[in-house]
């Protein structure tokens, strides 16, 4: 056998150790290459990321903003037409107009309300502390004397906020008898923004900063808020934030010497605009966390890469060793840091979801009307059950004052299905839709109304076809508007001497419900659907019936409209996408 000389073996170890130095020069370039790129990479994700949801946050703030806005818009046009407010300005007795303000801005939430009479004096108010105030000088004032409709001014106070008024005259007999004046709370978005890291502004078509999480801001442009930090110290923080990062992300703007990222978006009322200053700071720890822990593995090879070929050195071994632990220290140090900041993207992720539950809970006032008015129908018929189940017991005929009480269990429960509407709308749920039969629908009504009309003794006709009517629906939203639709059919009928009230469903392409009586008819169709709009007198109702079941056909795909009959009363359609068979049947 021949064995392999020293030569040969050295040369072998020499040929070895090249192609490991060569193999580790390849790995590292690989990894300072994957480094890079991930970090170009991620970078450019994680700032779309932000700015994404940037947009999202202004398209919320935006939506908030002109809500309110369009919300207060129909309250100068209500209230001017209000009948008590106008008999008070022409009489001069203003003892209850105050308290009829408050009770009106109870279901409106307005920042405050407050009549003014011809000469600008504030003559009632929901802020008791403003009566006597003279404000003919005011713009808001001044315009609105000059306009015939809604006056939108902005001013700002002495301390530099600004506040947003509503403004309409008040005429009676075609003359002048005073102004109501609205004012718009939007101080509270700029409260509740105050409570995020993003800097936010609105400014007005001129470019002037109305609202903004900094009250410094108020009043000027942006480019004069930002410039209001000294140059030297706002650069130096500049580069100091941004030395690492000026390639990857080029700032669109400097924050108290920071750079941020700017998202504007556009508040479709008056040319107003909004928009948000955002650090990298979250985009620069995400972006880092990833990068540590590819190092980290990196690291970690190549300390494995030493160790293979150095095992037989002890002063290598005790040197990967320390590298050993020192990675195991920064590993641990990394893991705290990214279990922090899963915390903080968990903060922030509630953070955004309790605002939107927050501007969600903000419609619940009108909704609270809405319920108490729909609620009213079933407590009434309750009423009569109860009466008419004692005087059976009195009479010693339980049998039949158990069907009363059934009665009453019936109405009980669809009083819990429309608070229910309520809750799931807190929870934010959505309507869980299901195949309604009209017949049923129209029965269940009908047997809710038993008490009125039996005291009342209308004659109803019911025209239904053989077979069921299906539509997909809320049967309890549906029997709503049933009821609505009936209860002012017997209103309309009181003064009729025979009163009749026909009830039609109909199935075709879509399904229609026809309820006709021969009442008075209609008198004003134009501003039947709107809020508050009633021709009952007070204390018989407040208007909100048909613009509530207007809403809720509109919600359910349908539309309800009203005319009146050629032989005299009125009649009511309610159309609703039918359910086709093979629907119904997968439902």
């Amino acid at each position: 056998m021949k064995w392999p000389s020293f030569t040969q073996t050295s040369r072998r170890t020499r040929t070895l150790g090249w192609r490991a130095r060569f193999s580790l020069a390849i790995m590292v370039v690989m990894a300072v290459a994957i480094v890079v790129v991930t970090n170009r990479l991620l970078t450019d994700r994680f700032t779309e990321n932000t700015r994404n949801r940037a947009e999202l946050r202004l398209a919320l703030y935006s939506g908030n903003l002109l809500s309110e806005l369009r919300q207060n818009a129909i309250v100068p046009q209500l209230l001017a037409r209000d009948p008590a407010l106008i008999s008070a300005l022409d009489s001069g007795d203003f003892a209850q107009s105050s308290q009829r303000l408050i009770v009106f801005n109870e279901e409106l939430s307005a920042a405050s309300l407050s009549l003014l009479d011809r000469d600008g004096r504030v003559v009632a108010s929901t802020d008791r502390s403003t009566i006597g105030q003279t404000l003919k000088t005011e713009s808001f004032f001044v315009d609105a004397l000059r306009s015939r409709d809604n006056v939108f001014t902005v001013k700002r106070t002495e301390a530099g906020a600004f506040r947003f008024f509503y403004s309409r005259r008040v005429t009676s007999q075609q003359s002048l008898v005073g102004i109501i004046l609205v004012e718009v709370d939007l101080q509270k978005y700029e409260r509740a923004w105050a409570g995020i890291s993003d800097a936010v502004l609105v400014t007005d078509s001129e470019g002037r900063i109305i609202l903004a999480t900094e009250p410094r801001w108020r009043g000027l442009t942006e480019a004069a808020a930002l410039a209001r930090e000294p140059a030297n110290s706002a650069i130096l923080r500049a580069l100091q934030a941004t030395a690492d990062w000026s390639a990857a992300l080029p700032p669109d703007a400097y924050l108290e010497g920071e750079a941020v990222m700017r998202v504007q978006g556009r508040v479709a009322f008056r040319g107003w605009r909004i928009a948000s200053f955002t650090t990298y700071a979250s985009v620069r720890d995400k972006v880092n966390g990833v990068l540590a822990l590819e190092i980290m593995v990196f690291a970690i090879l190549l300390a494995l890469a030493f160790y293979v070929l150095n095992r037989k050195t002890a002063v290598r071994m005790m040197l990967f060793q320390r590298e050993s632990a020192e990675l195991r220290a920064l590993n641990a140090r990394l893991q705290r840091e990214i279990a922090e900041r899963q915390r903080v993207q968990e903060n922030l992720a509630v953070a955004e979801q309790t605002l939107q539950q927050s501007s969600k809970l903000a419609v619940l006032g009108e909704m609270s009307a809405a319920v108490s008015h729909e609620l009213n129908q079933p407590l009434a018929a309750m009423k009569t059950y109860l009466a008419g189940a004692r005087l059976l017991l009195s009479r010693n005929r339980p049998d039949e004052a158990v069907t009363s009480f059934q009665r009453i269990d019936d109405l009980i429960e669809r009083m819990g299905a429309i608070t229910k509407q309520l809750k799931s709308y807190a929870r934010q749920d959505g309507h869980d839709f299901q195949p309604v039969n009209m017949g049923d629908a129209i029965n269940s009504a009908l047997a809710m109304m038993e008490p009125q009309l039996r005291q009342r003794k209308v004659d109803i006709t019911r025209t239904m076809p053989a077979q069921a009517v299906w539509v997909m629906g809320d049967r309890v939203r549906i029997e709503q508007v049933i009821i609505n639709l009936l209860r002012n059919a017997m209103d309309a009928t009181q003064a009729a001497e025979d009163p009749q009230i026909e009830i039609l469903l109909a199935a075709g392409e879509t399904a229609v419900l026809t309820v006709r009586d021969n009442g008075h008819g209609i008198e004003n169709i134009e501003n039947l659907f709107e809020p508050f709009y009633t021709t009952k007198q007070p204390g018989d109702g407040v208007g909100l019936g048909l613009a509530i079941s207007s809403g809720i056909v509109n919600d359910l795909g349908g539309r309800l409209t009203a005319r009146n009959a050629a032989a005299g009363g009125a009649v009511f359609e309610m159309q609703l996408p039918i359910l086709p068979d093979k629907t119904r049947a997968a439902e």
